[in-house]
């Protein structure tokens, strides 16, 4: 599979862009084990404008992590514009535009799957994206808006006529939020419409080397995006790139899992500070599958969600080793 040039090769399996999520340090583990592509969390076009520090940070790369996406949203042409010149200078791979985050505080304005709601207007800064940039540009959606109006069959033609690269579509509606079971009927659907010319990619439950095995073998998509179920569980790439291969997959060993999010822990820290990095790694803690399904877990769990200091996490860690692991 290629976008613009760039040349991800059969049946890609790519990170895909979580705010407060998709960090450097998490791009770079998930393009380690086996992510063809990786993004970055999305960038809000008016803030970059304004240049606020703290969304300027975001368009920081790792070479390492090539080829890497920069993705941004919002809902003025003008500063969707001028936020792509801004994120070429940063030198991604390319741009991706959002028009699928479903939150109240994005969509509620008019932008991310607030588009959905204004398909002119999408269309228009789309087109005027791609014209002001020299990079390929890629636009990721949802199904619709909500159940009465899935139009992305009809989107998906008219999206590609405005020149995107390429284009990802989560299989729900805006309304449906993150509930519910992702629909890939409809990504087949557009998918399989001779139409469309760019590549297709589908993103949602993607949890499983089987899962994602089956979106190609099923639905015939280009690629997939794998979003909620890389969080706290950066290996998911090494065993679905495995499986992909080879039609098997044997789990990494759990002491190289529990490496990985000591490392995650450590980088997290390094990146920000001891009290907020530990913060922002919880949602990893609290997420993955490594202590799912382990008798008499929850207090642990408690005390290794409050924990604040590295090395309270690494007692406990080792408290769990030993406990379970051994």
């Amino acid at each position: 599979m290629k976008i613009g040039n760039i040349d991800l090769g059969e049946r890609p399996v790519m990170l895909a862009p979580m705010e407060d999520v998709t960090d450097p340090s998490f791009r770079l583990i998930c393009r380690e084990q086996g992510a063809k592509m990786v993004y970055t969390e999305f960038v809000s076009s008016e803030a970059l404008v304004r240049n606020i520090a703290s969304t300027a940070r975001k368009l920081h790369i790792d070479d390492r992590e090539r080829p890497v996406a920069i993705q941004i949203y919002g809902r003025d042409p003008e500063a969707m514009v001028e936020a792509a010149k801004m994120v070429e200078a940063a030198r991604p791979d390319l741009i991706d535009i959002n028009f699928g985050c479903p939150v109240k505080k994005v969509a509620g304005k008019g932008a991310g799957a607030g588009m959905l709601r204004d398909i002119p207007k999408m269309l228009a800064i789309t087109e005027s994206v791609v014209k002001a940039v020299n990079l390929p540009v890629t636009v990721k959606t949802r199904l619709g808006w909500d159940a009465d109006n899935k139009i992305i069959t009809d989107l998906g033609p008219r999206l590609q006529d405005c020149g995107i690269a390429a284009l990802t579509v989560h299989g729900r509606t805006r309304s449906q939020m993150y509930t519910g079971n992702a629909d890939w009927s409809l990504i087949g659907e557009l998918k399989a419409d001779p139409r469309m010319e760019i590549p297709v990619i589908g993103n949602g439950d993607i949890t499983t080397p089987e899962a994602a095995a089956k979106a190609f073998d099923e639905y015939g998509v280009d690629g997939v995006m794998i979003g909620r179920g890389a969080i706290g569980a950066t290996w998911i790439f090494h065993d679905v790139d495995q499986y992909i291969k080879t039609g098997e997959w044997s789990p990494l060993p759990d002491a190289e899992k529990f490496a990985l999010l000591r490392r995650q822990i450590k980088e997290s820290i390094d990146r920000i500070d001891e009290y907020r990095g530990i913060l922002h790694i919880r949602r990893h803690l609290a997420a993955t599958p490594l202590f799912k399904g382990l008798p008499d877990f929850r207090q642990v769990r408690i005390k290794m969600l409050r924990a604040e200091t590295a090395d309270e996490l690494e007692q406990i860690f080792r408290e769990i080793e030993k406990t379970y692991f051994n």
